[in-house]
Formats: structure tokens, sequence, C-alpha cells
């Protein structure tokens, strides 16, 4: 009998044991407990959705990531044959360096490779002198695209991601941008062929140029190898490219963006550990996109079973080959039109979509024919995805005092 109440109470305690244990956060959620990213940002890179952010508006210092914005302005504003003679300030840059020397050319191209594979410093004030004609005529385009691409919380200094400030008309600035910044800039870079050939590169060799007295331009006697610094293009299928940053300020730093099938996905860390933690951006970077290849697939969010209806005209003019069936004394009515256009997004099983038509109740005339009157607005939970205009399919005069005497003019002359 004892040995039946043992087994009794075996059960019971079991469950007030299992009641201890901490409780899962849901699967459907990463544990941002487990991130270790001062900021981070999971975005989808076409149409710049933010999927997943921790602290994802907060500017803070960026590092080397900002190189990918300086090595997108040199690809849209640079030749990449150009010869870039370096200047004394860029050969004086601290590490990481290519270790140039002022007076030295070297072609546009190859210090892309030098400043996107191994992140030297002295090669991003070369070029940036080169696209810019100065380190602060560079950083003024850099600003100028960050604002085109929305970024609205970035502040660009160097071209190479050092720590740095500045006041401009009494406001304090730091080089520095958000997680969701950086996931907007890099969705923009990796639209450019020429931007994901460079930074998907194992490696690269080059060498300096020198001219003759004649002029003529031939390889120089000083050769370099670089390697791809971005040890996530392996670590994960789909990898299209990355780039790595540190600081002092900024700690370690991330932006990349990954591929499969028909997503696409930019992801962003800042303040990712400080040194002796030099692999938590690898774990922060892969934990976002497995979350974002697990829960989230591309849906068509388009209504396309909506019928939209007629408005009433008021004091519209009748036209019998439109308005078939309508006596005079009413009120004629005109048909509306919406494009219809795919509208592509990433989603969660769980996501309410949902569209909201604002239609007015009656117009007025005259009416143009594609005259906007109202909006589709389409809806990811609360969150305003895409707004379709709405507006008329045909004309319609107004039945006014105008109109009338045209018509009494237009009967007398053909009597």
């Amino acid at each position: 009998m004892k040995k039946f109440k043992k087994f009794l109470c075996f059960p019971i305690l079991l469950t007030l044991f299992l009641s201890f244990l901490p409780v899962p956060i849901p699967a459907d959620e990463p544990d941002t407990s487990t991130l270790h990213a001062l900021s981070a940002c999971l975005m989808d890179a076409e149409t710049g959705r933010v999927l997943y952010e921790k602290d994802g508006g907060t500017i803070r210092a960026n590092a080397s990531t900002t190189k990918i914005l300086t090595c997108i302005l040199a690809l849209e504003y640079g030749n990449l044959e150009d010869l870039v003679t370096v200047s004394k300030y860029a050969a004086s840059m601290p590490d990481v360096q290519l270790n140039i020397t002022a007076g030295e050319q070297y072609q546009l191209k190859d210090l892309l490779y030098s400043l996107m594979l191994e992140s030297h410093n002295d090669s991003a004030v070369a070029i940036a002198e080169h696209i810019g004609g100065s380190v602060s005529g560079f950083a003024k385009l850099m600003n100028e695209k960050a604002t085109e691409i929305g970024c609205t919380d970035s502040h660009f200094i160097t071209p190479n991601g050092l720590d740095a400030t500045e006041t401009i008309d009494g406001t304090d600035y730091i080089h520095g941008t958000t997680a969701t910044d950086l996931c907007r800039i890099m969705a923009y870079c990796i639209q450019n062929e020429a931007f994901l050939n460079i930074t998907q590169t194992p490696s690269y060799q080059f060498t300096n140029f020198v001219t003759d007295e004649n002029g003529n331009i031939q390889s120089g006697s000083r050769s370099f190898s670089v390697s791809n610094k971005n040890a996530f293009l392996t670590m994960m299928d789909g990898v299209l490219s990355g780039k790595t940053g540190f600081t002092g300020q900024a700690g370690y730093c991330y932006v990349a963006a990954l591929k499969q099938d028909d997503r696409i996905y930019t992801i962003a860390l800042l303040g990712c550990g400080w040194p002796n933690n030099k692999t938590y951006k690898w774990q922060d970077a892969k934990l976002l996109f497995t979350y974002g290849l697990e829960y989230f697939t591309k849906k068509d969010l388009y209504d396309y079973d909506k019928a939209l209806p007629t408005l009433p005209v008021e004091n519209g003019l009748l036209d019998a080959s439109l308005q078939t069936g309508l006596h005079a004394d009413e009120t004629p009515s005109i048909s509306l039109t919406i494009q219809e256009h795919p509208l592509f997004y990433l989603t969660k099983e769980d996501d309410v979509i949902s569209v909201d038509y604002d239609l007015p109740s009656t117009l007025h005339a005259p009416v143009a024919k594609g005259d906007i009157v109202g909006s589709a607005t389409y809806y990811i939970n609360d969150e305003v995805v895409h707004t379709f205009p709405i507006s008329v399919a045909q004309c319609m005069e107004a039945f006014d005092f105008s109109h009338c005497l045209k018509s009494v003019l237009r009967f007398f002359l053909l009597s």
C-alpha cells in the first residue's frame, strides 16, 4: 500500500517541479534576451518593411559598416578605371591600413576591393577625396544619398566610419546611424551588381600605377593581396553581402543581406559586444536570418476581388451613352478605377491584412477622367504598407448656366 501511495505522489511532485522551470518564449518571436547587439534590425529588403527590431531607431556609432555607403557612392559617381592619387591625409589614417603613401596612384576599382574586403581606412579616404574633392565634400554626398534612400536618423562625417563628432548650426552630431537606417542602406547597395561582385570576392590582387616620362601609365612595383574578412559569407546559404566594423565607441557592428528562394532580407547589428566577444555578431546574424526564413513567406496582399462602386455626380450632365435607362431627373453616376498591381510583402501566419477604402458618398461635376477621388490603403496589422489612388474612369460635364448658354448658342448657330 505504501508503494502505491508513493507511485501516486510521483506525478504530483513532477508537476510541481515543472511549474518552477522557466516558461519558454513563443517560437514566433526571437528571444531578444539572447541577442547581444544593443540595436538590431531585420528588414524585408524589397519593401523596406521592418520585420523585427531591437532599439532599431536608436542612433549609434556604426564603425566600418559605413563603408558600404562609401562603396556605393564610388560606384555611382566614379569610373572604376580612374587613377586615384593618394594624399598625405589619406596616407595618415590609422589601422586598419593598406599602407599606401602620399603621391602614389591606384585604380579606383582596386581601392574598392581594399575598402570592402580588408576595410582599409586609408583607401576609404583616398576614394572619398577622389569622388568628393575632400572628405567633407564626400560626407555631403553621403548624407544626401542617405536622405534619398529614406534614412532619417543618420549623419555621416567620415568615409571609413572612424568615431567622429561635429557641430552644425549649434547642433552636435556623432558619426552614426540606426540599425533600421543601416538595413535600408544595405538594401539599396545590393541592387548594384558591381557592389555584389566586390563584396562576394574571396580574394583579390592588384598593384599601384606609375606614369613614365612619356606619360604612359603602367603597373608599379608595389603589389597587394587582400582577402575577404566577412566570414559570414560561408556560414549560411544565400548570403549576398556583408560588412563588419569595430571602433571603441561603436563596438562590433555588422550589416548583411541574404536571399533564399524569392525572399531577400537585410540585417544590421550595432554595439554587438566589445573585445573578447568578436563572434557575437555571427550568432546574432544567424538568429535574425533564421527567424526571417522560418516565419515569413512572400504573399500578394492585393484585393483582386473588390468591386468598386459607382458614385453619383451632383449636377452632372446626363450622357445617354453612359447612363442607359436613366431618367432625366435622376442623378447620373460615374464609374471608378484602380490600377491592379501585385503587392508582395513578407508576412507571418498571424499577421492581420486589411484594406481601408476611402471614398466620398458623392462627387460634384465637372469631373475629368483620371481625377483622383479616393484611395485604398493596405495594412499589415496596424502598419500602413501601401496606398493606391482611386480615380474616375470617364469625364462628366456640369449641367450649369455655362453649359445651357453653350447649348443655346450652338442651336442657333447650327440653325
